[in-house]
């Protein structure tokens, strides 16, 4: 198929009728496929069903420094728990709070400790007239709900090929006192792949905001999940804030959810010394301590670094597969039409794809009523307003390799129609 943006408006029509019978006859066959959200497949899930076992008995029960696990108390997570998390996020056992089973909780109570408290004795940022949050786009939609729902105002930043736009977070952080944080997911970024490169890791280490009590938020929610054998690496942002005199202006999040078990895995931060002691003394009045028997499974289970690797290159030989099949359709379909880019990550869960300008919530449209489920058009921005119509975040993972191929294709044919659809009402007719 020719450059599509060369076609007369006849040839326009002529297509569109064309792809219009292929749709109706997809429509027809009564597809029911969802590739929503980036959820761990079922035969991902099966790699870790013997944890599940890994504490079966009273005596499996104590730990390795004789906590009984049990019962109350450990706080901020079993030793060996925080060494295992500490090895994940290069930092020092010390620096790191072991929680429950998600790292987006943790999050959001951090933010709602800041709201309501402050951050380390300043002013509660519900007694502000303005709180505003940085947030890289396109991004991670339930980092944008955290904010809305808490009525802290969101500020679109552009993500380049190495990270955000540090020109601007500079600019923005340094002048608005207002700006209290940034959302960043510094490796495989969701939704589009990327990782910041050891610049953008430094600009952020030196910034210099108004905010005496900005935060740069750090979900690391990807550090370990390579889809190719070339591993991208990401520099130590508490290093890099430490080395510029600055080790309190980040927290760093992480959780085993797309590791083990989602929504019954183990999440923990990591934070200077002093965030962590302010910390404890606000949780302390919140709980008398985590699920320390999942942690112990957990533990038990991958027993160090090497055994987190190992397990995920088994999670590697099951997604590879469907990221390099919703490449290729996405190539054999698109390539060379001149209405589509999307991103070949290295790692994560998602392709971000770029339609022609607004196009997007037209593809999710006909997606849905041929029976494919995708991210809805505008999810990868705040307050689900994407400017352009454009981004769309793929999720390959959980449909099987069969359904996802026959889902990609559909959604190829969708995008083709709503760009020839785009087209045909630009150009006039020839005479």
């Amino acid at each position: 198929m020719s450059n599509l943006s060369s076609l007369s408006r006849e040839q326009l029509l002529a297509l569109k009728k064309q792809l219009t019978e292929q749709y109706d006859a997809c429509r027809a066959q009564g597809l029911q496929l969802n590739m929503a959200r980036g959820k761990p497949g079922r035969e991902q899930l099966d790699l870790s069903t013997p944890l599940l076992t890994c504490v079966s008995s009273a005596e499996a029960c104590i730990s390795e420094d004789g906590t009984d696990c049990r019962n109350y108390g450990g706080l901020d997570g079993l030793p060996g728990m925080k060494r295992l998390f500490a090895d994940l996020l290069e930092v020092r056992p010390e620096n790191v709070m072991v929680g429950g089973n998600s790292s987006l909780n943790l999050m959001y109570d951090t933010i709602a400790r800041a709201m309501l408290y402050g951050v380390l004795g300043g002013t509660p940022w519900s007694r502000l007239e303005r709180v505003k949050f940085l947030c890289p786009v396109p991004g991670y939609d339930r980092h944008f709900t955290v904010c809305e729902s808490l009525g802290i105002e969101m500020v679109p930043v552009e993500m380049r090929e190495d990270g955000p736009d540090m020109a601007t977070v500079k600019d923005l952080a340094k002048h608005d006192p207002a700006v209290k944080g940034i959302w960043c997911v510094p490796k495989y970024s969701n939704p589009e792949g990327k990782t910041y490169s050891d610049a953008v890791v430094d600009a952020f280490a030196a910034l210099r905001p108004a905010a005496a009590d900005f935060r740069i938020f750090w979900d690391n929610a990807y550090c370990v999940h390579h889809i190719r054998d070339e591993h991208d690496e990401l520099k130590n942002i508490l290093d890099a804030c430490a080395a510029q005199g600055r080790p309190d202006m980040v927290y760093l999040f992480t959780s085993t959810s797309k590791i083990t078990f989602p929504g019954a895995g183990v999440a923990a931060m990591a934070a200077s010394e002093t965030n962590i002691a302010d910390i404890r003394r606000h949780l302390s009045a919140q709980t008398i301590g985590p699920d320390k028997l999942n942690q112990l499974r957990h533990l038990r289970f991958f027993k160090d670094r090497a055994g987190v690797e190992a397990h995920m290159k088994k999670h590697q030989a099951i997604l590879a597969p469907k990221f390099a099949a919703v490449q290729e359709i996405l190539q054999a379909e698109l390539g060379g039409l001149d209405i589509a880019e999307w991103t070949h990550p290295h790692g994560g869960y998602f392709i971000s794809f770029n339609a022609p300008d607004g196009c997007a919530a037209r593809i999710v449209q006909l997606c849905r009523e041929a029976g494919v489920v995708t991210t809805p058009a505008g999810a990868t921005y705040p307050y689900g307003r994407d400017p352009r119509d454009r981004n769309i975040r793929i999720a390959p993972s959980v449909p099987p390799l069969s359904e996802l191929r026959t889902a990609i294709s559909l959604f190829t044919l969708c995008v083709k129609l709503a760009a020839v659809e785009k087209l045909g009402t630009r150009k006039p007719v020839l005479a």
